[in-house]
């Protein structure tokens, strides 16, 4: 083309990023003579969308803070996801007041985003109240992000009773709501109403259930220890159960001490996933727990041959906006030493905390 303006680069971009080509698209933008939010809003949209949620916060940070481009609505409703992934909550807390300023949070889809980033990053009040103040704006998205925040969180009763005040509200759960009204039932142990509420989605509302609420199902009745029912569900399910299936087995397995249906669940696994050594080593110590050291000596001689090596750990921690990644041993941060130095000082301090007790223990069982 001979002349390639501002609107063309970001229909370019936008066509890249949704592709997920993130590096073409990287290219193009460090090419473009100007950019603009829309171009901005790309990119962020763009790691999002494609798990690459820590660049998706410092494109942002270098879009607000370094280039002085204001984020739309739509940028908003891009790098909260990205916050709620890495954690990163102040920065969210920042981009929602800004949103409020700007009156964004008038719109559902931005509202629901700050509801959803505060439930992720595990602020479960917080995201209570912004779900209150949506009103009778409240979409579908709106209650499955509530009642799935409540789910995950352990608060079964609130999630449970927002589902039955979406009935009556008139709107028509989807599967969505089922996921999160199921894990509701497998952290309060309702075995019984979790088999009611799958059955009645083909029942009452016309909805088959997917591969994710046989998952939460095998879950469910895993977890309350009814292991040959999990293993029924899976043989009875229409599709074939994948590696969430079998490890919600091999989990509850773990749990409740059977061999026999974790090797059956282990064996999928292996064809499933043959590189997550992981499920060998859950099995491993499923054997060492019921004294089966020949089992034992098994598996590890098979993780050898697998050349089992595990993967680095590694943390993300906010600080002043920006967020920074250590991995175990890391010596690759710009200010390493300085952290070494504090994590030093407070192992010291931790220690001499511990004696302490030890001291204030030692003087209480003298006492008796």
């Amino acid at each position: 083309m001979p002349r390639r303006d501002t609107a063309v680069y970001n229909a370019l971009l936008a066509a890249y990023t949704r592709r997920g080509l993130l590096n073409a698209a990287e290219k193009l933008f460090e090419e473009m003579p100007e950019r603009n939010v829309v171009s901005w809003t790309s990119m962020v949209s763009g790691y999002t969308q494609n798990g690459m949620h820590v660049e998706a916060v410092e494109t942002f940070l270098e879009m607000w803070e370094e280039a002085g481009v204001q984020p739309n609505e739509l940028t908003v409703t891009s790098v909260l996801p990205a916050c709620a992934a890495v954690g990163a909550m102040k920065l969210g807390r920042k981009v929602e007041r800004y949103a409020k300023r700007k009156g964004h949070l008038g719109n559902v889809y931005v509202a629901n985003a700050v509801v959803e980033m505060y439930a992720k990053c595990g602020n479960i009040r917080r995201a209570w109240k912004v779900f209150q103040r949506i009103g009778p704006r409240r979409d579908l998205c709106s209650w499955n992000t509530m009642i799935m925040a409540f789910a995950v969180h352990g608060f079964w009763r609130e999630a449970l009773a927002l589902f039955h005040k979406l009935r009556m509200t008139g709107f028509r759960p989807d599967g969505i709501t089922f996921v999160g009204v199921i894990l509701a039932c497998t952290h309060g142990g309702l075995v019984a109403e979790g088999k009611l509420l799958f059955n009645s989605m083909d029942a009452d509302f016309h909805l088959t259930p997917r591969i994710e609420h046989y998952g939460c199902m095998v879950d469910l009745l895993g977890r309350a220890g009814r292991l040959k029912e999990a293993y029924s569900m899976i043989c009875s399910m229409p599709v074939e159960p994948d590696a969430v299936i079998w490890g919600a087995l091999l989990g509850a397995c773990s749990f409740h001490g059977n061999i026999e249906l974790a090797e059956l669940a282990v064996n999928n696994l292996v064809f499933l996933e043959p590189q997550n050594t992981a499920n060998l080593v859950i099995l491993s110590n499923i054997y060492a727990s019921s004294g089966n050291w020949d089992g034992v000596a098994q598996v590890w001689k098979l993780l050898k041959e697998k050349d089992h090596k595990k993967t680095a750990g590694y943390s993300f921690i906010e600080s002043e906006g920006r967020m920074h990644k250590f991995l175990v041993g890391d010596k690759s941060h710009p200010r390493f030493e300085e952290v070494y130095r504090t994590l030093d000082s407070v192992t010291v301090l931790m220690k001499l905390a511990r004696l302490e007790n030890m001291e204030e223990l030692e003087s209480c069982l003298c006492h008796l």
